[in-house]
C-alpha cells in the first residue's frame, strides 16, 4: 500500500489558487500530459485540474436490459416514519 502512496504523489502536483490563476497556461500543459493538477485554498483541496482526454463516447443505453429486476412495491409510497427521516424531521 505505502508504494501505490509514492506513486501518487508523484503524478499529483498541488498548486494555490493564486498561483493556478498566473500559471494556468503551464497547468494546462500539465493536466494534457496526463497530471494530476489539484488546486488547494489554505491548504484545503478544492478542484482537480485533469486531461479531458480523446472525448467522451456516448453511453450506451440499456446495458443492463434483462439483468435488473425492480421490485413491485418500487414505487409505494414510503412509511411515515421514513418519510420524516427523508426530510429532516423526527
Amino acid at each position: 500500500m505505502a508504494s501505490l502512496r509514492f506513486w501518487s504523489n508523484l503524478v499529483r502536483m498541488k498548486v494555490s489558487v493564486y498561483a493556478a490563476k498566473t500559471q494556468l497556461s503551464r497547468l494546462l500543459d500539465r493536466a494534457s500530459e496526463g497530471e494530476e493538477v489539484v488546486i488547494t485554498r489554505h491548504g484545503r483541496p478544492i478542484a482537480k485540474l485533469v486531461t479531458a482526454g480523446p472525448g467522451n463516447k456516448p453511453r450506451r443505453l440499456g446495458i443492463l436490459a434483462g439483468r435488473l429486476e425492480v421490485g413491485r412495491g418500487f414505487d409505494r409510497p414510503l412509511p411515515a416514519r421514513m418519510l420524516a427521516a427523508f426530510e429532516g424531521k423526527r
